[in-house]
């Protein structure tokens, strides 16, 4: 019989469908497997990769290193939802995920699902049903821990009216709605606030709160335990623009990123939030133009005379953490990783068979992703 701390190691070094498998095996290893203990140890060993996202049916996994790995997925049609599903967010290992942006179209109604692809489970969220809150959500996100709990919630943001209400005040005029796994309910969190101009499904995740940029007005935060709005200084003032160009806004080793690019420029900085929410700080400058050079594909006529040339690129992702600071950056044909320490740029590793599919900019959605263990419990869904 293997000794136990023996068995743990070699376990710990295995794929999760492995261990899936290996759970079968006997009730010591299945105790061992499923024990918090081994969840986190296994955990601190698993590196992270990235999730590039069009539909369901594409769904592509490439490691931040490099290296070949086996894609611990490429489809989430485990789900069963008929008009596929659109992924929303990925935290630690688990997605949020709906029902596909056409279900209206379909005459279906949309369906939101919190899975965990490794494992192939899934559970489907209930409706929320409050008098004057509407059932259809303007923006939902994920907050899961596996190391400090089991349980996920869900935060929702919903329109409210009430029956004196103006159609023009009611419009605006929002509820947060939570959900619990652990209670399996939903409940109204805080108080009814106004925000005229915010999109709400761009919502960021940081500093146990979930933030909202407006490109006009005041930009807003949830704190989720406190259950209280706040607001965000506005991000650095673009001179000479109208309207903001915001190109990137995200969360990354505990840090809440924020890149805006104008024009045809070559440089841009990344700011980062202060913790304190005193301000941006510029806290690296990006500059684009030997990657230009490398890809001229990237030049691009642009209709508008005052700005006659633009760099056709999407910027995917930052990763921060203590050993690397990197942007994932999205160029015609090629996916790259770009060094935010020291300006150097390589091309990120294999991402897909099909030549033509990186040509597509502006398609793609990237998560940071690493897999888990985590289980809970499928839910059916209340109509």
């Amino acid at each position: 019989m293997f000794h136990q701390d023996l068995l743990t190691d070699i376990l710990l070094r295995l794929p999760i469908k492995s261990l899936l498998r290996f759970k079968c095996v006997s009730k010591q290893w299945l105790s061992l497997i499923s024990s918090p203990q081994f969840h986190r140890r296994r955990r601190l060993l698993a590196s992270s990769g990235i999730l590039l996202c069009q539909t369901t049916d594409l769904i592509y996994h490439t490691s931040l290193a490099g290296t070949n790995s086996d894609l611990p997925f490429t489809s989430l049609s485990f789900i069963g939802d008929p008009a596929g599903v659109n992924i929303l967010q990925s935290s630690n290992g688990v997605l949020l995920c709906c029902s596909s942006f056409h279900t209206a179209r379909m005459g279906l109604g949309r369906s939101y699902y919190i899975c965990n692809p490794s494992t192939q489970q899934f559970s489907i969220l209930p409706k929320a049903d409050f008098e004057n809150v509407s059932k259809t959500i303007s923006g939902a996100y994920l907050v899961f821990d596996s190391s400090k709990s089991p349980h996920y919630r869900v935060v929702s943001v919903r329109r409210c009216s009430s029956p004196s209400s103006s159609s023009s005040s009611s419009s605006n005029s929002y509820h947060i709605v939570t959900y619990s796994s652990e209670t399996r309910a939903w409940r109204l969190s805080g108080s009814p606030f106004t925000a005229p101009v915010m999109v709400f499904d761009d919502g960021v995740l940081w500093n146990g709160s979930i933030h909202w940029l407006s490109p006009t007005g005041a930009s807003l935060f949830f704190h989720i335990d406190q259950e209280r709005l706040g607001t965000m200084p506005a991000p650095p003032s673009a001179e000479k623009w109208s309207n903001r160009r915001l190109r990137y806004f995200a969360e990354s080793g505990g840090h809440l990123h924020l890149i805006e690019v104008y024009g045809s420029a070559t440089r841009f900085h990344v700011y980062e939030l202060e913790r304190d929410y005193s301000s941006w700080l510029p806290t690296y400058q990006v500059d684009i133009s030997a990657i230009v050079d490398a890809f001229p594909v990237m030049v691009r006529s642009f209709p508008d005379t005052s700005d006659p040339i633009f760099y056709a690129f999407s910027l995917l992702l930052v990763k921060e953490d203590e050993k690397d600071s990197l942007l994932v950056l999205h160029v015609p044909g090629e996916f790259l990783l770009y060094n935010l320490r020291n300006g150097t740029f390589k091309k990120l590793g294999p991402v897909s068979s099909e030549e033509n599919i990186a040509l597509q900019i502006g398609c793609f959605h990237a998560y940071q992703y690493t897999e888990t263990l985590a289980e809970f419990l499928i839910a059916l869904c209340v109509q």
